[in-house]
């Protein structure tokens, strides 16, 4: 299932920045969602809830480092 977290996008739901676990919920290939514990990929980012991210790292058993989903509406100008 690792390879298939990276470039996955998904939402915060917990805070994601340095120095703390964030959680941010990832959809899953059957259906339904799953909540990681997430970390900035960048190791200086903050991602406040709601923020959309995308995988770019994942360690066993439940931990995903991430980063902003350039994609994220509320973001035009990235």
């Amino acid at each position: 299932m690792s390879a298939s977290l990276i470039g996955r996008r998904g939402r915060v739901t917990g805070t994601v920045r340095p120095g703390h676990v964030g959680e941010v919920t990832l959809p899953l290939p059957a259906g339904g969602t799953h909540a990681y514990l997430a970390h900035p990929a960048d190791g200086t980012s903050t991602y406040p809830e709601g923020t959309r991210v995308i995988v770019r790292e994942f360690s066993q058993p439940l931990t995903v480092y991430v980063e902003q989903d350039v994609q994220d509406p509320r973001y035009p100008n990235l």
